[in-house]
């Protein structure tokens, strides 16, 4: 059995891999690749550490495979010099049950995140889309820059962030300019990154440009969202699975409720615009949203990926189990 922690797993998984990994993988899960089931949210009382148990089973690639990830949200991490995310992703043989792998979860989850956002942005952007806003100075915001670069090489790159001193120096790490707001942050931008904690609305409709593109990562919560009524009723909205969207989109479940939107707004889901089932944006001038909430299906792919490069590269340790 191999144990990846976080150093192997951002080793054995490079951006340009995880990238490949996620588009083929959400194509995979669009045409019967992948089963995925509801990701359970356990909450022990207020204040306290959040779990969540993600699992799917994977047909792809003619293996069978079960990965589940539980992930531990705590709030209060960053006090502690600690990601606010934590937890282990588990690869489990999907013939015999045998456990296959166990990897870091905090790592998996930045760099499928931020692949995943690559991918959608490569599908759904328009053509010559080159400013790219960044909401949030948190990991994924480091994450973002690295994989938006790979999907577009030019990219300038504008930051906003409410912590004045990470926002600083994400900056001089990235070279990127910085924004004293958001509306200013996505005023010329054709990419725009959310990536906040915020449960509130943090852009309007007004301040984007025609033909934006925006990946929505902050909220996987239905009672949070970092997109209002206007935005989500103008764009053309895609997401990564309809049924967890369903269950805790927030962006499509409010306005559904207040009578804003139908049932049925959500064009497609990213796999099947990846595989050629579904169209993706009609027009340059269309507004695009994908909505990441972040899927099982990304974790076990983003694990498989890794488990196979540290496998060629003599990465990670090996153990009796």
């Amino acid at each position: 059995m191999l144990i990846l922690n976080r150093q192997a797993v951002a080793a054995a998984l490079p951006m340009a891999d995880c990238i490949d990994a996620m588009r083929a993988a959400l194509a995979d899960f669009a045409t019967g690749g992948y089963r995925l089931f509801p990701r359970q949210q356990l909450n022990a009382g207020p204040g306290e550490v959040l779990m969540g148990l993600m699992p799917t089973f994977s047909l792809a690639g003619g293996e069978k495979l079960w990965c589940l990830k539980d992930v531990l949200v705590a709030h209060d991490n960053a006090a502690r010099g600690l990601d606010n995310h934590q937890g282990a992703v588990l690869l489990n043989d999907g013939e015999t049950g045998q456990l296959r792998a166990v990897l870091d979860a905090t790592e998996i989850t930045a760099r499928r995140t931020a692949a995943t956002s690559a991918v959608a942005t490569a599908a759904l952007a328009r053509p010559g889309a080159r400013t790219v806003a960044i909401l949030g100075t948190g990991t994924q915001a480091e994450t973002h820059i690295e994989a938006m670069r790979h999907v577009i090489p030019d990219a300038v790159f504008v930051l906003w962030g409410r912590s004045s001193d990470k926002l600083v120096e994400l900056a001089r790490k990235s070279g990127a300019e910085v924004a004293d707001s958001a509306q200013a942050a996505v005023a010329d931008a054709d990419v725009v990154c959310t990536l906040t904690g915020s449960k509130e609305p943090i852009v309007e409709l007004g301040w984007l440009k025609p033909g934006c593109h925006i990946n929505a990562v902050g909220s996987s919560n239905r009672n949070a969202r970092e997109l209002g009524d206007d935005i989500v009723a103008a764009s053309a909205f895609f997401v990564d699975s309809r049924s967890q969207a369903a269950i805790e989109c927030g962006e499509l479940l409010q306005p559904l409720e207040r009578g804003v939107i139908g049932p049925d707004h959500a064009r497609a889901e990213l796999g099947e615009v990846l595989a050629g089932l579904r169209p993706g944006r009609s027009s340059p001038e269309e507004l695009t949203v994908f909505k990441s909430l972040g899927i099982a299906v990304e974790d076990a792919a983003a694990a498989i990926r890794a488990v196979s490069n540290a496998t060629d590269r003599g990465l990670g340790q090996r153990v009796d189990w």
